[in-house]
């Protein structure tokens, strides 16, 4: 437990958790998260190799993280993409759904470094801080569908092939928001432009999912048009997957220019250009 004694914090190799609940069997709620969390790195390494390969549709995933991981990359068969791109999500979603099983519950949330599931009872709400450069929050109730939260970009702690600083997205789950906001991120960009440095991802990490893939490590200085082609570009893909029904919406920001697709009421900015109200 964390010094304020209301927040749990759970911590195994690249996994770092935090988790809030409240209602009468919130202590229930943390021991099943805890006894849950035990063993669930070992079962990501157990079926790694395919975690790291593209989505296969022939193959059953062992685990129950593995298998969320699995659905969540499955609607997106005419893109590169892996199960890794929704592991924290996924993991997150993983250890809120023990914690509800463990009986009653106002509202809780796990929280894997940014990428978070909530669990929600009506007219309960959770509020977070978006993830800097942005500014702003984002506030999930439980009159919306919406239950996950994630954010992508090639300044966080995975590799992007794109060159958005910061993609956040609202989903259905978890998973699905990290998925998103990996794709979303890697949309906006501008290939072959000079001033972006990229590297092969296999270079920085041997293991990565990405392989020989190039995946940016600076972006230098661009002029207004380009941030907003790269941008344009970002937000044109978060729009299919907004009316495909795959996210409810996101806020992409590059160089500090911010645009926001969709879930206007969830997603709130100080500054903000809506492309779709």
């Amino acid at each position: 437990m964390l010094p304020d004694g209301r927040r749990m914090h759970l911590h195994h190799g690249p996994i770092d958790l935090i988790v809030e609940a409240w209602g009468a069997d919130r202590e229930a709620a943390y021991r099943q998260a805890a006894q849950r969390f035990q063993n669930l790195l070992q079962e990501l390494v157990d079926e790694l190799p395919m975690l790291r390969s593209p989505r296969d549709d022939t193959h059953i995933f062992k685990g129950a993280v593995a298998r969320r991981m699995h659905d969540a990359v499955s609607p997106f068969s005419d893109v590169f993409v892996t199960p890794m791109a929704a592991v924290a999500g996924a993991v997150a979603d993983e250890i809120l759904s023990v914690m509800v099983s463990a009986g009653r519950l106002e509202k809780a949330y796990v929280n894997n470094g940014g990428d978070a599931a909530f669990y929600l009872t009506d007219g309960e709400q959770v509020e977070a801080a978006l993830a800097p450069p942005m500014t702003g929050k984002i506030t999930v109730s439980a009159e919306a569908p919406y239950r996950g939260i994630a954010t992508s970009g090639w300044r966080g702690r995975s590799h992007s092939l794109g060159i958005a600083d910061a993609v956040s997205v609202v989903a259905e789950t978890a998973a699905a928001a990290d998925v998103a906001a990996t794709l979303v991120a890697n949309a906006v960009d501008l290939p072959g432009h000079v001033a972006i440095i990229r590297q092969p991802a296999c270079e920085l990490a041997p293991d990565s999912d990405l392989g020989a893939r190039e995946v940016t490590t600076d972006v230098g200085i661009l002029s207004a048009a380009e941030i907003e082609r790269a941008l344009a570009r970002g937000t044109e893909f978060a729009e299919v997957l907004r009316d495909g029904g795959h996210i409810a919406g996101a806020l992409l920001m590059l160089n500090d220019e911010l645009r926001q697709v969709g879930a206007t009421e969830t997603l709130q900015v100080k500054q903000r250009i809506p492309i779709d109200a």
